[in-house]
């Protein structure tokens, strides 16, 4: 059994139907550590669906890792990108339980929390009070804001850390994802929000993309931009470099700059995910792969740093 297909039918029929703002989304599919975000045949000795390849990776549910983490103390992390890959960021799943608590990352480092599943209370420095997050929520925050997190149940979330790269003084953000406007796709299908507020103080966004059965996306992309994806709902086939793979919620993807990507939604329901995408920065100076990435990682510049 292939993980990964290298051929591709020649005729796709795809049969498209209306994705409307009322659908009530359910991420249960997409919390690690739930059975129903497994299929029915991960528990074959040996078998999995993820891949590693040098331009990307495919973390399906049953590959996950958990461990402590010392900024997360009495939680579980598992962490599915990092700069080991050679990515410009870190990507992690994050469960909290009623003695766990969050803390503020490294010097110099952002963070974007979001909410898959439970409720959690997030206390930032300055504030004049506690932010309570829920499903669907999420936060932005800024490198050198301090903050914690905790809840009083148990909460299950995606977070992204990344050096700051970006040019100004970006703010603390929180705020729910149905009330994110729609934008503009020309040329595209999809339905898109942006979690991140469009300015170059800002170095990433966060994505939400909407298919309805059947849609797919029209442009074949290549760029210099990395992304890390968690689907949140729904399945299909996404195309990574020469590879076809068949996704579903809960898998998570890498793709490293000018990897071909591709995808279609597929079944009966409809497809959402979450994309972190690296933005507004000068491409020219964008770390990325070998000696970039280095540089990313140890927060210096690609020309100075001495990393291996």
């Amino acid at each position: 059994m292939a993980s990964a297909l290298r051929t591709w039918p020649i005729y796709i029929v795809l049969l498209t139907c209306s994705l409307t703002s009322t659908i009530a989304w359910d991420y249960t599919a997409a919390i690690p550590g739930l059975k129903a975000s497994q299929l029915v045949f991960d528990d074959v000795p040996g078998f999995t669906r993820s891949v590693q390849r040098d331009t990307y990776s495919l973390i399906a549910p049953e590959s996950q890792v958990w461990q402590p983490h010392p900024r997360w103390p009495g939680a579980l992390t598992a962490h599915l990108i990092s700069p080991a890959v050679k990515a410009n960021f870190a990507m992690f799943f994050a469960k909290l339980g009623l003695n766990s608590t969050g803390t503020s990352p490294a010097t110099g480092v952002e963070r974007f929390i979001f909410v898959l599943g439970g409720e959690l209370t997030l206390d930032v420095v300055g504030e004049n009070a506690p932010v309570q997050l829920t499903y669907n929520d999420y936060a932005y925050l800024p490198p050198g804001q301090e903050h914690s997190l905790s809840t009083s149940s148990e909460a299950s979330l995606l977070v992204f850390e990344r050096r700051y790269a970006g040019q100004g003084s970006p703010d603390f953000v929180h705020g729910h994802t149905e009330d994110s406007p729609l934008l503009p796709v020309p040329g595209e299908v999809f339905r898109l929000r942006k979690l991140v507020p469009q300015t170059p103080a800002y170095d990433f966004n966060i994505h939400i993309m909407d298919f309805s059965p059947g849609e797919h996306l029209n442009v074949k992309e290549m760029h210099y931009n990395q992304h890390g994806l968690l689907l949140l709902a729904g399945k299909g086939i996404y195309r990574l470099n020469e590879d076809w793979h068949a996704v579903q919620a809960g898998d998570v993807i890498w793709m490293a700059p000018y990897v071909p990507q591709w995808y279609a939604a597929l079944g009966t329901q409809p497809t959402r995910y979450l994309i972190y995408k690296d933005t507004t920065l000068d491409p020219l100076e964008t770390p990325w792969l070998g000696q970039g990435a280095a540089a990313s990682a140890c927060g210096c510049a690609a020309r100075s740093c001495n990393a291996a």
